[in-house]
């Protein structure tokens, strides 16, 4: 099956015009399911998503390891069209926590090895840092990856989490294809300074969290009980009085799609994907089930007064709570 596509920057490859995240098939969400997980892979390559988008930090190499096997035991003609977007630098220890980011050039090429090794490949599309290094300036860690790109090692080059400025930097020392970044509905920060200059750049951006981490999917309720090693436990926009208003703002979506009959996932995600053909979503499905939800996003046609009625109903900063933690947000370059 073939899904339609959309470019990956003025440098980079064609892909599927919907991507598919799989951290949540690791890390972060609380437990899942591997059978499940393989499963939703094979059905997002025989659907025709092309765009597979991991994390070497991602259960601290496991979901490299589940994307290698998913791989090995899909159709070779689906195998052969799937493009890995690989993020890096996340530094974690032996319980789980996070103790920062590393993005110097010796640090990209142990990151890449260990990468390539695990997931069975002999280069990477897509790689990038997950967040700025403080401690590195960007275009020495640039210049590691496209010396990485110059033996084959990878292919393409991306940016996480970062700002015009940097963004600008970056490009200034290689070709960057895009820069993902979160963005839906209720986070919109990228509008006033990043899109724009992406843009300038002839740079895409991979979005995601456009389901808000599932606060605005339509299936995420107040009463719903969350692992103790579920991320949406500490987020802020999942706590108390901040919860009930974003919920608010969920159900008057909702509103509006049942007038269109699709689900608010699709709706959300099709907001989206009509901010730009240079705006590729991805979606975290952990099951078919919402993978297949997030694929009906593709036939979802939002015309000017459907957009109209989604920007009444959930504004620009309508969102109560920040989208990370203050200790997490403080890494965000994005957001400075």
């Amino acid at each position: 099956m073939n899904l339609p596509t959309r470019p990956l920057g003025t440098t980079g490859p064609a892909v599927s015009a919907l991507g598919l995240g799989l951290m949540g098939m690791s890390d972060v969400y609380g437990d899942s399911d591997r059978a499940e997980s393989i499963a939703t892979i094979h059905a997002a390559l025989d659907a025709g998503v092309t765009l597979l988008d991991t994390g070497d930090f991602y259960g601290m190499g496991h979901n490299e390891l589940l994307v290698a096997e998913a791989l090995r035991t899909a159709p070779a003609a689906a195998r052969e069209k799937a493009l890995v977007s690989v993020k890096f630098g996340g530094l974690r220890d032996p319980d789980g926590g996070w103790s920062g980011f590393d993005a110097r050039p010796q640090a990209v090429r142990n990151f890449a090895a260990y990468s390539l090794r695990r997931l069975g490949v002999d280069h990477i599309d897509v790689y990038r840092p997950a967040r700025l290094d403080p401690q590195v300036p960007i275009e020495e860690t640039v210049g590691a990856i496209a010396e990485l790109v110059e033996k084959g090692h990878v292919r393409h080059i991306g940016l996480s989490e970062v700002g015009a400025e940097t963004i600008r930097r970056a490009a200034a020392t290689a070709p960057i294809t895009d820069v993902q970044l979160e963005y839906s509905l209720i986070s919109r920060g990228i509008e006033d300074q990043i899109l724009p200059a992406t843009r300038e750049l002839g740079i895409s951006v991979t979005a995601y969290g456009v389901l808000s981490r599932g606060l605005i999917s339509g299936h995420f309720g107040r009463d719903r009980r969350l692992a103790a090693n579920d991320f949406r436990g500490m987020s802020p926009r999942f706590q108390g009085e901040n919860l009930q208003h974003n919920l608010d703002l969920v159900e008057r979506l909702r509103k509006i799609a049942e007038q269109k009959g699709a689900s608010v996932a699709q709706i959300a995600i099709a907001w989206v994907a009509a901010r730009g053909e240079d705006i590729v979503p991805l979606v975290g499905a952990r099951t078919r089930e919402r993978l297949n939800e997030s694929l009906g996003a593709l036939d979802v046609t939002l015309d000017a007064a459907d957009l109209a009625s989604i920007e009444e109903a959930v504004p620009a900063d309508a969102a109560a709570g920040e989208r990370y933690p203050a200790a997490q947000m403080a890494h965000l370059d994005s957001e400075r």
